[in-house]
């Protein structure tokens, strides 16, 4: 079967990561085109990350049939993400070492939970799990996610590889299912409560519900691709513009919806199932945007180099020049050019360099 890109889906995945730069960059300003409900909420659109990448993992990697197949699983996706994520990670340790150095000159506010623990819970990727001592996000600290990721790759590729080695007549989209469940159970007796934004502490049971609801989606959309992938364009221009609306509503009424977690999976879900089929106005619109392009291309860059920027954007503007919170009325254009460009750059720099290239064999 030839491999599909779900251009669609990669864009989407870069304009939510987009938006998650504009939450993060909210903490720091005070005006209406940032501090409103929907940005202020967008932090949920982690969760479309988990969803779209158990969709698409497990489309890539229906069968692990032995060990050097789990191993090369493991490999691709450890130096698709590791490399970069170790880099922000040293940057921030530079930064620690520079404010240390700083610290009886001027004034040293520390936001996050760095320390010698979550630098190392960090550097292994072990950073989405309750530990001692930890209580708050550290150093780069949407790097939470990522370890919530490997987690989740790692579950996938196991239980993949023993369903299709024990040959376990249970089918892989119910086991999928099982462990999405079952997680958000683990989840609920721990927390007690249907909340799904959890970061430094449970976000890697948020990875694993969104991820295997996602591997869960794929296999719904190819049964459906298989009965209705020739309805009309019209029907799925309705479809998408519906996503899209369940898709702000949850948004922006997230101060109320975040306490049921849940509602964001089934609408990512079903938003991910619809433009997988890449058939309505609205797909076929968006698909010839050149710019949204490029924010799919560069949207991991994007998602790990902007705490960084708006950390510096914050020290220049707000706190050495003195701009007022308002000033990001307009601040936020430049910082999210500078953004955008500092993404592309690690894009071809660090993210291509060292993704896994197949060894050509010799005849």
């Amino acid at each position: 079967m030839m491999k599909h890109r779900f251009l669609v889906l990669d864009m989407f995945r870069g304009i939510f990561a987009s938006l998650v730069v504009l939450y993060h960059m909210s903490a720091f300003s005070a005006t209406p085109i940032l501090n409103n409900s929907f940005v202020m909420n967008a932090d949920m659109f982690v969760d479309f990350f988990f969803v779209l990448s158990g969709f698409v993992i497990c489309y890539s990697y229906q069968q692990i049939d032995d060990v050097e197949e789990l191993k090369l699983f493991l490999t691709k996706r450890i130096r698709r993400l590791y490399p970069l994520h170790l880099l922000m990670l040293l940057i921030f340790l530079a930064i620690e070492g520079i404010k240390l150095g700083l610290v009886n000159h001027i004034k040293i506010n520390n936001f996050l939970d760095n320390s010698a623990i979550t630098f190392f819970s960090s550097l292994f990727l072990i950073n989405s799990v309750k530990l001692p001592h930890v209580h708050d996000v550290s150093w780069n600290l949407v790097s939470w996610s990522i370890s919530a990721e490997v987690i989740s790759y790692l579950l996938f590729a196991i239980s993949c590889y023993i369903i299709s080695v024990r040959k376990i007549k249970i089918s892989k989209p119910i086991v999928y299912l099982l462990i999405a469940i079952l997680a958000a159970v683990f989840l609920y007796a721990i927390t007690g409560s249907f909340k799904l934004d959890y970061t430094y502490d449970y976000g890697f049971l948020r990875g694993l519900i969104g991820f295997f609801a996602g591997a869960c989606c794929l296999y719904c959309f190819q049964y459906l691709h298989q009965k209705y992938a020739q309805l009309g364009q019209s029907l799925f221009t309705v479809l998408e513009v519906v996503a899209l609306i369940l898709i702000g509503v949850v948004i922006v009424c997230g101060q109320l919806l975040k306490h049921y977690g849940f509602i964001y999976e089934i609408v990512f879900f079903i938003s991910i199932m619809i433009f997988a089929f890449e058939k309505g106005l609205v797909s076929k619109s968006i698909i010839k945007i050149d710019l949204f392009k490029k924010l799919g291309k560069y949207s991991y860059s994007i998602y790990m180099v902007h705490t960084l920027f708006i950390s510096m954007f914050n020290v220049i503007f707000i706190r050495l020049f003195k701009l007022p919170e308002e000033a990001y009325a307009y601040l936020f254009i430049p910082n999210c050019i500078v953004i955008y460009y500092a993404a592309r750059f690690t894009y071809q720099h660090i993210e291509m360099r060292f993704q896994y290239k197949l060894k050509k064999k010799v005849l």
